[in-house]
């Protein structure tokens, strides 16, 4: 795809981004700049309320979630953010940059996340009772108002959860 020029990333053909009336980046094409991004930030809220216990360490860098426990201690750069969401061409899934497009790719999820991609992959639907699930797996079932759909409040999680039993045992 061509692009015009160094200070304008839009693409020659602009007919193929058919939502841009309806997303932040026109701001940018008529230098309308709003304010940086400010998301929720359920991670670090969670991580806030919530230390690692260290017999649990083991298993969580054995399942390869560490990378994404680590995520909560990193500073975001949300002027960066709010540069790539003006930047997201939702009709492409791509970045419009001066220099062309540019995407995320699995890869790059990897190598940031240091998650495992590799194995049998999951797929299908899943119709699943999640107080009968947090019973079984946690040992205890959340009231409703804990519950939103199959979310489960990070504060409730934390009241039950934050420290294991000393007498816990060892999973096998």
């Amino acid at each position: 795809m061509a692009f015009r020029g160094l200070h304008d990333a839009d693409p020659l053909d602009t007919s193929v981004l058919v939502l841009q009336d309806r997303h932040r980046s026109h701001l940018v094409d008529i230098e309308q700049f709003q304010e940086v991004l400010h998301p929720r930030q359920q991670v670090r809220a969670f991580l806030s309320m919530w230390r690692m216990d260290p017999r649990i360490r083991p298993y969580v860098i054995r399942a390869g979630f560490y990378g994404i426990y680590r995520l909560g201690h990193i500073i975001i750069d949300w002027p960066l953010i709010t540069c790539l969401v003006e930047r997201w061409r939702p009709e492409t899934h791509t970045f419009h940059v001066p220099v062309g497009e540019m995407t995320i790719t699995l890869q790059d999820v990897v190598v940031i996340l240091g998650l495992r991609i590799d194995g049998v992959a999951m797929t299908g639907t899943c119709v699943l009772d999640v107080t009968g699930l947090c019973g079984e797996l946690l040992g205890v079932i959340p009231p409703d108002e804990a519950l939103r759909g199959s979310a489960i409040s990070i504060r409730w999680l934390c009241q039950q959860l934050s420290t294991p039993a000393p007498d816990a045992d060892e999973v096998a």
